[in-house]
């Protein structure tokens, strides 16, 4: 079922992805942010929960059913297609890996880079799939989407909360003994200010250009208000919220949920179940089918805190070994679902 079909408005089962894919994730933003305002005086172990509940919930998983991705999308043999996806996560991760070992400061530049692309295809896609959008019709403007969208997790909590963000920086460098000064540029006033500034005049180029496609009625008004209200949204939510707390729910309610949408539309068996309304019954079908995949996840983690020179047992010290990890799966990742974008016509 390629991004294009537009079948499903209207149906039971486009009313189910809608609600999945379009309103859950921002609901479950829109409940956070009084937490976050609040962030400062709760505890640890509440600042971190998102983060630990994403080993389970959405975030880890949701890359763990690559290996079914090419047998469901283009009818490979399954054998056929576990195997090349094993063999791009082997090759990719422990190159980016060995990266991490030797370079960590451009590691962590890397890893952002490559988190603002997946984020922002990740958007793109469901918002052409997911909201039906009609004012994103050239290669060109769905490219200044993925920049905005994937940006605003990525740039905007460093506009907001910038010691946040160098504290977590610095924890994922210095976890290779390395030295997190080298980013000390990025942090300063009057380098915030430019990122504000030039996020802020892409982001409203992004949306004129949808406006304009409304106006001169190339394109339904609903879905663009969709887009609009979610990108202002985010970018109210990632200055109000924390980085830690504000990216570790995006990563599980918005980002890792909608790709498991996206995912279960592969699956005759779930499309066909949540055409029949039984969400909880494809929520369990995924998450058998990203069980075994997760353990082997769970088994990088452990990994990077082996091999890691400075592991840490404190609440940021092992965030770092996460997010090591998941940057470790996220290249990979990425290119799966590149792999995707091209098979479904995303671009």
């Amino acid at each position: 079922m390629g991004v294009s079909d537009r079948s499903r408005s209207g149906t039971a089962l486009g009313g189910a992805l809608h609600r999945w894919g379009v309103r859950a994730p921002w609901i479950a933003l829109a409940l956070a942010v009084p937490f976050g305002l609040l962030a400062p005086s709760l505890p640890p172990t509440v600042r971190y929960a998102p983060f630990l509940a994403s080993v389970l919930l959405f975030g880890f998983p949701h890359g763990a059913v690559d290996h079914l991705v090419p047998a469901r999308l283009a009818g490979i043999d399954l054998g056929r297609s576990v195997g090349a996806v094993v063999a791009v996560y082997a090759v990719l991760g422990v190159g980016y890996g060995l990266w991490w070992l030797l370079a960590p400061a451009s590691a962590f530049v890397a890893f952002i880079a490559i988190t603002w692309v997946h984020w922002g295809q990740g958007d793109v896609y469901a918002l052409l799939a997911l909201a039906d959008a009609e004012h994103l019709p050239t290669r060109a403007e769905r490219a200044l989407s993925l920049v905005v969208r994937g940006g605003l997790p990525m740039l905007v909590p460093l506009v907001g909360h910038p010691e946040a963000y160098r504290r977590v920086a610095a924890a994922l460098v210095g976890l290779f003994a390395g030295d997190a000064a080298a980013l000390d540029a990025a942090f300063t006033p009057t380098a915030r200010a430019g990122v504000a500034a030039a996020f802020g005049i892409v982001t409203l180029l992004a949306l004129a250009a949808g406006a304009r496609r409304v106006r001169r009625d190339d394109a339904a008004r609903r879905p663009w208000l969709v887009d609009a209200g979610e990108t202002v949204g985010l970018w109210a939510y990632f200055l109000l919220v924390p980085p830690i707390l504000g990216i570790g729910l995006y990563f599980c309610f918005w980002h890792a949920l909608r790709h498991v949408a996206r995912l279960e539309l592969l699956d005759p068996d779930a499309r066909a179940a949540l055409a029949e309304g039984d969400l909880s019954g494809t929520l369990r079908r995924f998450a058998r089918d990203a069980a075994p995949a997760t353990v082997g996840g769970l088994l990088v983690v452990a990994g990077v805190w082996a091999l890691a020179p400075r592991p840490s047992a404190g609440p940021e010290g092992l965030l770092a070994v996460y997010l090591v990890a998941i940057a470790v799966l996220t290249l990979p990742h990425v290119a799966v679902v590149t792999w995707m974008d091209a098979r479904q016509g995303v671009w």
